[in-house]
């Protein structure tokens, strides 16, 4: 991931500060096998606490003093945390993620890749890295990197507050094919990522009549594309059940 993106470039950037201005965003994902799926809505960025899952809002139980939230996003983690007495530092490599949080009461939000993070941020007694942001570590050398890294920049007593998923776990015959064929490839291996982080490809965020697209770099070989648009409809498929139903329209 490039440490300074340009705006042109920033996707999920994009879609969060439309949303803040009165958009309706989706994120519509795209596979590299041409699967297709509509995602949550972009709104569900800036939920409040009282509509957060029982296991996020139980979570925040476990923050403890400063706090350095991790992909900050539209800020709903670090605006309640600041709202619970804390003093937060958001970070996020989207430029436009981190003006929605400034704009949205924020007091500290950086653009900062958690590549990036260091003594420069100073000391935290918790790192917060919710919304499946643990897979923001990539693969298991970059997490040990990662990890000694926020060793040196914790307190005594620091934690990590993370989520995360397994995108394994599933019984869905097009995600298992998915699975198996990356598998044979050498290219799947670090459990629990998130399919965002755990591939390496590109973003794309259309917004408006904007195109952007956002590229990162982890440990697969496959990709993914994810769009966002409020007039864009479309149904989950794959490449190849499209050309199934072409063969049989022929």
């Amino acid at each position: 991931m490039r440490a300074n993106m340009l705006e042109r470039d920033d996707a999920f950037g994009q879609a969060v500060y439309n949303e803040l201005h009165g958009d309706n965003e989706y994120e519509i994902i795209e596979r590299d096998d041409g699967f297709i799926a509509v995602s949550a809505p972009v709104a569900a960025y800036f939920a409040p606490y009282a509509e957060w899952s029982p296991s996020m809002q139980r979570a925040m139980d476990f923050v403890r003093g400063r706090a350095l939230d991790v992909g900050c996003g539209a800020g709903r983690v670090a605006l309640h945390l600041q709202e619970q007495g804390h003093e937060v530092v958001g970070i996020d490599v989207s430029p436009l993620a981190v003006k929605t949080c400034l704009e949205r009461g924020v007091t500290d939000a950086r653009v900062c890749p958690i590549e990036n993070t260091g003594a420069h941020l100073g000391v935290f007694d918790t790192i917060v890295m919710m919304g499946n942001n643990f897979g923001l570590f990539g693969n298991r050398v970059r997490a040990r990197k990662l990890l000694r890294r926020f060793h040196a920049m914790t307190s005594t007593d620091g934690r990590i507050v993370a989520q995360s998923l397994d995108p394994y776990n599933t019984n869905d015959p097009l995600h298992r094919a998915y699975h198996d064929a990356d598998t044979w490839a050498g290219r799947f291996g670090f459990a629990s990522v998130t399919a965002r982080s755990s591939a390496s490809g590109s973003t794309t965020c259309l917004s408006r009549a904007t195109k952007c697209a956002t590229f990162w770099t982890g440990r697969g070989g496959g990709s993914l594309k994810r769009s966002s648009r409020a007039d864009r409809r479309t149904s989950p498929s794959s490449k190849r059940a499209r050309e199934r139903e072409a063969g049989k329209m022929e």
